[in-house]
């Protein structure tokens, strides 16, 4: 006869399956619980990515903030970000949600967070970057079919404001630097942006601090035990 699993043994499972599934695992303490969410890879929207290719669906991700923010056994949320950016509409939704999100939340990047992973990692309460971690800005592009109209000029503008505001809002770099840093033509070969590194990125305000694990977890620790409504940060 089969013996049932205890309910240790299933939560521990689920946990398992969960860091499987979705990169994201509990860290529980007496000091109270947090929920890893690892973002990799592109950010895969409405369209498929092939097989081969590494991705964070956000489909996926977006339930699991809802449900981490409506959960009343999670005080807080460490987001770790090693990513190649990916359909902007995805990043900007996952974006919102975190920065809309009352529970205390850390970002880290970790390796690097490009494209549109930079509003991902600017979203949390408080940003944390390796120091040999990279970040790649730069303009809007756009696959597939263009067609050559002042509309798609138009929409293009428009698509490069939200980001802009985004990251402007939610962080302390401002406008003219960033537009600057995202048109800039003498450093990527054959484009246009430019790619930060670690204390670089926090010298222009794009994020808080250089760290790493142990930093990130010490200052979500404190954001919990200050037991605050999560404000969003004020620059």
């Amino acid at each position: 006869m089969e013996e049932t699993p205890s309910k240790t043994e299933q939560t521990e499972n689920q946990e398992n399956q969960a860091i499987l599934d979705f990169g994201s695992s509990l860290i529980r303490t007496d000091r109270g619980t947090i929920y890893v969410l690892t973002i990799v890879g592109l950010i895969e929207g409405h369209q498929l990515l092939p097989s081969t290719s590494k991705s964070t669906k956000y489909e996926h991700v977006l339930p699991l903030l809802a449900s981490v923010e409506g959960s009343d056994q999670i005080d807080g949320l460490l987001i770790l970000l090693n990513n190649a950016g990916g359909d902007v509409e995805a990043g900007l939704a996952i974006s919102e949600l975190i920065a809309s999100m009352k529970k205390p939340t850390v970002s880290l990047v970790l390796g690097g967070s490009h494209s549109i992973g930079v509003p991902m990692a600017v979203a949390a309460k408080r940003s944390f970057i390796a120091p040999s971690a990279a970040m790649t800005i730069h303009p809007v592009r756009l696959n597939g079919l263009v067609i050559g109209v002042p509309q798609t000029f138009y929409y293009f503008e428009r698509i490069q404001e939200r980001i802009i505001r985004f990251i402007t809002d939610n962080s302390r770099v401002t406008r003219e630097v960033l537009t600057a840093k995202m048109l800039n033509t003498g450093e990527l070969a054959a484009d246009v942006g430019s790619v930060i590194y670690g204390e670089e990125a926090v010298e222009l305000g794009l994020i808080d601090q250089i760290g790493g694990l142990s930093q990130a977890l010490d200052c979500l620790w404190e954001m919990i035990g200050q037991d605050q409504p999560g404000e969003k940060k004020e620059h």
